[in-house]
């Protein structure tokens, strides 16, 4: 097994990370490093569900930070072992979020002793992010233990160039269906064309002006938008089916019902069109407000911004505990052959984590 130093300088930790290779379903050996590495720190209570491990501390603080991130990545592609190069950290995982989970094992390593840490600490090192969310092991802990992942304020360490991206958005995705005749092109009134029944429907979305919110400083553009179009049976042939596939992100500051009201409200359907849901996610406020997120901006220099897309974070709003996205890297380079993560941000983030939660600076 694979010796973890925690201590070590997080490049060296995060270059550990990428050579132990973990693509989703095959996190054993990552997960058995991790474990056996926070067992080793005296002041940790380590917990293990299949393959996602916590680790926390108890020392009777009057605030808890939650610290989170997956060990797995996506399928390898000929880019293992780790290779540095001017500067730069290349591997599978280094930026998604193999880097950003070294970061915040340093900090709890570093800090998960009396006196050194201005707040209780919770690790959360986590599998199957990058697959289904029945394989999600912070959907499992959410389910199943959602105490440990109660806190003042969460962070995961998906990467975002190191600044701060608070919250995220809502997503729900949609299937319009339409209904006909089929019958030969040449014959066409002998049949029901279901692709112009989407005509009005697919006019709306076209028309339609997304709103931008402003919450705790963080601006969020909401989108609708159709993201796929299917109807087809052959050239020569009038389609008796036809499928709208709309994508509806929103503003955390709508909850699901608001955000599926308002989405079938500007749809209006015409009788005989179905909605039928295929994915519904809640966003997450950013709660930068919070006295235990404001050290944190004052960490990062006051550098934050809204987070577009769905994380994770949203299991934690869900659970009243505000989350942000943190950690180094550009997530433009997350899953692409050459990724990649500067080593530069890895220490950046790394000193800010500590310059965040050390006692020493309260």
């Amino acid at each position: 097994m694979t010796s973890l130093d925690l201590f070590a300088d997080p490049v060296v930790l995060s270059a550990a990370l990428v050579d132990i290779e973990s693509p989703s379903h095959h996190e054993e050996a990552i997960a058995d490093a991790i474990e056996a590495a926070l067992r080793g720190l005296e002041h940790a209570e380590v917990q293990r569900f299949g393959n996602t491990v916590v680790a926390r501390t108890s020392f009777g603080l009057d605030s808890r930070v939650v610290l989170a991130g997956h060990i797995d990545t996506v399928p390898l592609a000929d880019n293992t072992p780790h290779r540095l190069a001017d500067g730069i950290l290349h591997g599978c995982g280094s930026v998604d979020m193999k880097s950003g989970l070294a970061c915040y094992l340093h900090a709890f390593a570093t800090l998960a002793q009396p006196g050194k840490a201005a707040h209780d600490l919770t690790l959360i090192a986590y599998e199957g992010e990058e697959v289904a969310q029945e394989y999600n092991g912070l959907y499992h802990l959410e389910r199943d233990h959602p105490e440990l992942l109660q806190g003042d304020i969460a962070l995961l360490g998906e990467p975002s160039g190191a600044i701060i991206e608070a919250g995220c958005q809502g997503t729900i995705r949609v299937f319009v269906d339409a209904h006909g005749t089929r019958a030969h092109s040449a014959r066409s009134w002998l049949g029901h064309n279901a692709a112009h029944d989407l005509a009005g429907v697919l006019t709306r979305i076209a028309a339609y002006e997304p709103r931008t919110v402003l919450i705790d400083d963080c601006e969020y553009r909401e989108g609708l938008n159709v993201v796929g179009l299917e109807g087809f049976v052959a050239t020569n042939t009038i389609p008796d089916h036809a499928r709208l596939i709309v994508n509806f992100r929103y503003a955390p500051d709508r909850s699901v019902e608001d955000a599926k009201a308002h989405l079938e409200e500007t749809l209006a359907l015409e009788e005989g069109l179905e909605l039928i849901y295929d994915d519904v996610a809640p966003g997450a406020l950013p709660g930068l407000g919070d006295p235990v997120a404001a050290g944190l901006v004052k960490a990062v220099g006051g550098n934050f911004r809204a987070k577009f897309g769905w994380t994770d974070v949203a299991r934690f709003s869900s659970l009243g505990v505000p989350a942000v996205n943190f950690g180094p890297g550009d997530p433009g380079f997350a899953h692409k052959k050459d990724e990649q993560c500067p080593v530069d941000e890895i220490r950046q983030v790394a000193a800010q984590l500590l310059d965040y939660l050390s006692a020493e600076s309260e």
